[in-house]
């Protein structure tokens, strides 16, 4: 056999198999995939929480020290961890 025949032979061959995986992945039968969705509870309006954070921001140093700015990243990170807060139990 010369080189062209061999190139021939196993491109045949990869060709066949992967249409033989093609075939096999879509004539499998998967359970359904089971969707759930998580409620958070409200913590507050998101536009006031967001505004809060900028102006901490802009703070910079001085922020750590501010009750409010305390307030409201513990606000956002019970928000984002999806954790509820002290005051609603």
């Amino acid at each position: 056999m010369d080189g062209k025949t061999f190139a021939r032979i196993g491109a045949i061959a990869f060709v066949a198999v992967a249409i033989t995986a093609a075939v096999i992945e879509l004539t499998r039968n998967d359970a359904a995939t089971e969707i759930r969705t998580v409620s958070r509870p409200h913590v507050g309006d998101p536009g006031s929480l967001r505004a809060t954070l900028r102006h901490c921001r802009d703070l910079g140093e001085a922020a750590s020290r501010d009750a409010v700015c305390l307030k409201a990243w513990a606000e956002n990170r019970d928000r984002f961890l999806g954790a509820t807060s002290p005051e609603a139990h």
